[in-house]
């Protein structure tokens, strides 16, 4: 059984940085893709960023291109969200999911991902 288990959402200051990390386990992610996907509240889950497990090759959305990072660690079974200079409307609860077919392409639809995190919560004040 895949488990996703998301750390390190605190409240920050705008213009602040953070890393959210995102631990998998229960079998080999060499065919996956893991992604980031926020929900704020009274909004849809939406696509942030997502990685490739055998590659590296990664997608952001528009409006956190050059601000976060995505990367992981295969050694520790590790995936990360860096995010920098964040603001106001960062604030949302941050979910990481596992593609079984990221192998092949990296999907932005939270309906295609297959396993999914509890959640961890970031709050940006101003």
């Amino acid at each position: 059984q895949v488990q996703l288990v998301e750390s390190g959402g605190v409240l920050v200051q705008a213009g602040d940085s953070l890393r959210l990390s995102c631990v998998a386990s229960g079998r080999a992610f060499n065919s996956y893709a893991v992604a980031w996907f926020r929900q704020a509240p009274g909004k849809e889950r939406e696509f942030v960023a997502a990685i490739k497990w055998i590659g590296s090759s990664t997608d952001t959305i528009d409006s956190v291109n050059g601000r976060f990072t995505v990367s992981r660690d295969i050694a520790n079974n590790t995936v990360y969200l860096q995010m920098n200079s964040l603001k106001s409307e960062d604030t949302a609860v941050y979910y990481c999911a596992a593609l079984r077919q990221g192998i092949y392409y990296l999907s932005t639809r939270r309906n295609e991902y297959d396993y999914w995190g509890q959640g961890t919560q970031v709050t940006v004040s101003s």
